[in-house]
């Protein structure tokens, strides 16, 4: 991950489907993950709406907790535990809402919160 991850980044599955006419530079983020650079939630819904297609926003967050020292990996393993769970959801993007470094009993955790994501052409969230 050259950028961090935090508020706003959003991920993409390698391989979702998304409109042609959507050209979106991303980098590797996690194993299957690529997370877009440049845009945020609001910037890449209103592109995706503009091809036609819609940018599913699903309700509830999700959140993962992780300890440790470096807070650059402990921000990653966060976010595969998040990615874990979304793929079992077989949902193709995930907004991150916030990243939040604390200390329990001394040792230092990243908690991150986020909400699932879904673009597909159909306006009925068909999840592939």
């Amino acid at each position: 991950m050259a950028d961090k991850i935090k508020a706003g980044s959003i991920l993409i599955e390698d391989g979702a489907l998304w409109p042609e006419s959507l050209w979106l530079e991303s980098e590797p983020c996690s194993n299957g993950w690529r997370r877009v650079k440049h845009l945020i939630g609001f910037g890449l819904d209103r592109r995706v709406r503009e091809a036609g297609w819609t940018f599913f926003f699903l309700a509830g967050e999700i959140k993962a907790s992780v300890f440790g020292f470096d807070l650059e990996k402990t921000t990653h393993r966060a976010i595969a535990r998040l990615l874990g769970k979304l793929k079992s959801d077989k949902l193709n993007c995930l907004e991150v809402a916030q990243v939040v470094s604390k200390l329990f009993l001394g040792l230092p955790y990243v908690s991150v919160s986020a909400h699932s994501r879904h673009i597909q052409k159909s306006m009925l969230l068909c999840r592939a």
